[in-house]
C-alpha cells in the first residue's frame, strides 16, 4: 500500500514539473521525483541504487541544471531588448 502511495506521489510531482512554467520550480519538482523514485528503490530492496539515485540525480544533476538555468537569460529580459 506504501509503494502504491510512493508511485501517486511521484507522478504528482513529474505532472506538477511539466506544467510549471518556470524552469527554477520545474527542476525543483523533478528533484523531489528523484528523491522519491528513490525511496521506491529502498523500498524495493536496492539500498545501492537508491543512494547513487538520491546522490547523483537528485543532488547533482539538480545543481547542474539550476547552473545552466542560472547561465540563460529569462524571457522577460529577452522581451524588454
Amino acid at each position: 500500500m506504501i509503494f502504491e502511495i510512493t508511485l501517486v506521489v511521484l507522478v504528482i510531482f513529474t505532472a506538477a514539473a511539466v506544467k510549471v512554467r518556470d524552469l527554477v520550480y520545474a527542476v525543483i519538482l523533478l528533484a523531489g521525483a528523484d528523491v522519491i523514485l528513490a525511496l521506491g528503490f529502498y523500498m524495493l530492496a536496492a539500498p545501492d541504487i537508491a543512494l547513487t539515485q538520491a546522490a547523483v540525480v537528485a543532488g547533482l544533476m539538480t545543481f547542474i541544471f539550476l547552473i545552466a538555468i542560472n547561465k540563460t537569460r529569462r524571457m522577460e529580459e529577452v522581451d524588454k531588448q
